[in-house]
């Protein structure tokens, strides 16, 4: 089974660590592609590399000014396509 987990803030990473982790630990049951949107990219990096987690994707969706309806549109925007590709 194809897992996504999209983490896109340090708190949501703290609480998906575990998650993640012991997922990984069953490789013949499940795939995990973890998606960053990367809302809080310094704090994130560092929990993301705490839990030795590797993100199969990074939105990168932070622009200044950015609108929580602009926020929103880019992550759809960005997101859709990989859905479409990996079909978890």
């Amino acid at each position: 089974m194809k897992i996504m987990p999209v983490i896109g803030t340090r708190p949501e990473a703290i609480k998906l660590a575990p998650v993640i982790k012991e997922l990984e630990r069953h490789p013949e049951e499940f795939e995990i592609v973890p998606v960053m949107t990367a809302q809080h990219r310094q704090m994130l990096d560092q929990v993301l590399k705490l839990f030795k987690i590797n993100s199969s994707y990074d939105l990168d969706i932070m622009e200044n000014n950015q609108t929580l309806s602009g926020l929103t549109a880019r992550i759809i925007e960005k997101f859709d396509p990989i859905v479409r590709k990996e079909k978890p």
